[in-house]
């Protein structure tokens, strides 16, 4: 196991105050009020791994919290900074194509779409270049749309 030197921070009066009345409101997510917790432990003297096992987090990010907050102030400690996510597999357009196929009739022989049925054709017929089977269901889900159950689809006027 590595040594590590002991963590020391010293809390601006300011950020003492506004971290005080965090944990006594509990108003904010229960990651920040951690996140709150460890930098006020970490100010009253205590080492690194009291902090992580009174807290409940590894030591590691007691370490990491310490250095956000004397590198990049409170706000960055406390916070976490927006994520970009995953892009969408499928753009609007893709979209309401895929959706245009399933409303109209399946493929001849076949008597009804199925998930899978529906993320081949839409390869097939160029309508997006890839696309998972859960990409599909969640898609049809978000429409509201069942191919599978002949009374949800609404079709072309042939009655």
């Amino acid at each position: 196991m590595q040594s590590y030197h002991r963590v020391h921070i010293q809390l601006k009066k300011k950020d003492r105050q506004q971290l005080a009345g965090m944990l006594t409101k509990g108003r904010e997510s229960s990651r920040v009020l951690r996140r709150a917790s460890v930098l006020c432990q970490l100010d009253r003297g205590q080492k690194a791994t009291q902090v992580a096992a009174s807290v409940g987090i590894a030591a590691k990010t007691v370490r990491a919290i310490a250095r956000c907050y004397e590198e990049e102030g409170l706000e960055s400690a406390l916070f976490e900074r927006s994520r970009p996510g995953k892009q969408r597999a499928l753009d609007v357009g893709q979209s309401q194509r895929i959706i245009a196929m399933v409303c109209s009739p399946p493929p001849q022989g076949i008597a009804r779409w199925s998930v899978r049925l529906i993320a081949t054709e839409a390869v097939k017929r160029k309508l997006a270049p890839q696309v998972g089977r859960e990409t599909i269901r969640v898609l049809l889900q978000s429409h509201e749309l069942k191919p599978w159950r002949e009374k949800n689809v609404v079709r072309g006027g042939t009655e």
